[in-house]
């Protein structure tokens, strides 16, 4: 389904900044968009918030009979 590759992607991306706030105390989404209280910072945040929430469905649907016989 797209929408779970699209929200894998954003969650990823939001690791990944993590990581680098983490390891490195750097911000690569405030770095790229302006700062943290920008507005497009600010929608960034939101949809990566939102696929993290998305991604948490893909712990607990069923897999489609095709995958379950790789």
């Amino acid at each position: 389904m797209i929408m779970d590759r699209i929200a894998l992607i954003l969650a990823i991306i939001g690791g990944l900044n993590w990581g680098s706030i983490g390891l490195f105390q750097f911000d690569i989404v405030a770095y790229v968009c302006g700062g943290i209280t920008s507005s497009v910072s600010r929608v960034i945040y939101t949809l990566v918030g939102l696929a993290a929430l998305w991604c948490i469905s893909l712990l607990f649907r069923d897999r489609d009979p095709v995958e379950r016989e790789r």
